[in-house]
């Protein structure tokens, strides 16, 4: 019993002890004092707390959220788009009127002439008229051409000039009313990796009034493709794209970001697959249909302003074999002016031009292309070949001395 008391009496020493010691007063809450965490206190600070608003009140949001769907490509086809058109191109063609009956090709012709329709694309350069698009799209010689517009409207159209070599040709709308028109980017600016959006009318779907877009970036710059015989186009510097370019949309603009042309959509490479469209597309760079165009506005064709002073012609085996010529490719040079600068800087007949500048000749019609990459005034390395040895010169380019002017 005595133990139990004791014990007892410990224990009440104890609690007063611990009472007295205890933060859980009232004055500490009074004083501000900081309190033990309690779940408790957590929710009844939370019903008494000003900063949550009344759900009947109305909420502010803490970020705005741009819904807004136009971007730098949705400003460039908008800026751009009016000024694409589609062309449509009627021609004359001769096709064999009866191709197995001879009898009946005796009597009444072997040839009959055809109306032959193609489509294409274009884009308006002008508030005049003026429409740039590809020579193949208009032919050699059309007997009709009708531009459309994005607006519905339809015009006739001449061909002011185009020049094959290059593949470039200039139209001209027969209308007095102003058309919205694109403008030209420094194709030397282009940069590999930025975007490039191609306009045009594939397949003939410009009846609804809208061109089609597609969109990728700038694979590649200054590829050049090296002449078929067959194919009297050069494609030199071209811009590669990613971006779709189907049947029809030859001719459309590839614009920048900025809604500027950066070049002619022109032609793609299926690398013989035959399965259309790889990601292989390919377009003329506006700074060499700036120069082609305004020969064409001038004069109606393409012609060098300089002189070479010399005539020539491509290595065939017919010529290798007649006067015993090294099997080599490139010019064989048939008659030099003595007035002009290839005489000036040595060349002879019967030199064999191998190189133009830093390229290869590969055919008469490459030569003409890279002839046209100069201008009167500057100077042209040419590597030759004579009595099987090689020669270089530098041609300064300038027009031929007349007689009268001695």
């Amino acid at each position: 019993m005595k133990n139990r008391q004791h014990y007892k009496f410990w224990l009440t020493a104890a609690l007063l002890f611990l009472w007295q010691c205890s933060p859980y007063d009232d004055s500490s809450q009074e004083s501000g004092q900081d309190m033990p965490f309690s779940a408790a206190l957590v929710e009844e600070d939370a019903n008494n707390t000003d900063t949550i608003a009344d759900p009947g009140a109305e909420r502010t949001p803490q970020r705005q959220i741009d819904t807004s769907r136009e971007n730098a490509i949705t400003m460039a086809v908008e800026k751009a788009s009016s000024s694409v058109v589609s062309i449509m191109v009627t021609s004359q063609v001769q096709s064999p009127r009866f191709s197995r009956d001879e009898f009946l090709r005796h009597f009444f012709g072997d040839q009959v002439q055809r109306e032959n329709t193609q489509m294409g694309s274009g884009f308006i350069i002008s508030d005049d008229g003026l429409v740039v698009t590809n020579q193949h799209v208009v032919g050699n010689n059309p007997s009709e051409i009708m531009i459309s517009t994005m607006q519905g409207s339809t015009y006739k159209a001449e061909l002011i000039g185009s020049d094959e070599l290059t593949d470039i040709a200039l139209l001209k709308i027969q209308s007095d009313e102003p058309f919205l028109f694109i403008e030209f980017s420094d194709s030397d600016n282009v940069r590999v990796g930025e975007w490039a959006i191609a306009l045009g009318n594939p397949f003939g779907l410009f009846e609804d009034g809208q061109p089609t877009v597609t969109v990728g970036v700038v694979s590649a710059r200054n590829r050049d493709f090296r002449p078929d015989p067959s194919n009297p186009r050069v494609y030199m510097d071209m811009i590669q794209t990613d971006a779709s370019i189907n049947r029809g949309n030859s001719g459309g603009p590839l614009l920048n970001s900025e809604g500027e042309v950066i070049g002619i959509n022109t032609f793609i490479f299926t690398g013989g697959t035959g399965s259309g469209f790889v990601g292989l597309g390919f377009a003329i760079p506006s700074n060499r249909i700036d120069r082609i165009i305004s020969q064409l506005l001038s004069s109606g064709s393409v012609v060098l302003d300089y002189n070479p002073g010399m005539e020539f012609t491509g290595m065939t085996e017919q010529l290798v074999y007649r006067y015993r010529l090294p099997y080599v490719q490139g010019l064989l040079v048939t008659s030099v002016n003595k007035d002009g600068p290839a005489f000036e800087c040595g060349i002879m007949p019967g030199d064999i031009i191998l190189k133009i500048g830093d390229e290869r000749v590969v055919s008469e019609m490459h030569a003409w292309a890279l002839l046209r990459e100069y201008d009167e005034g500057q100077q042209m390395k040419i590597e030759l070949l004579r009595d099987n040895n090689r020669y270089e010169t530098e041609m300064i380019l300038r027009q031929k001395i007349s007689a009268s002017a001695e």
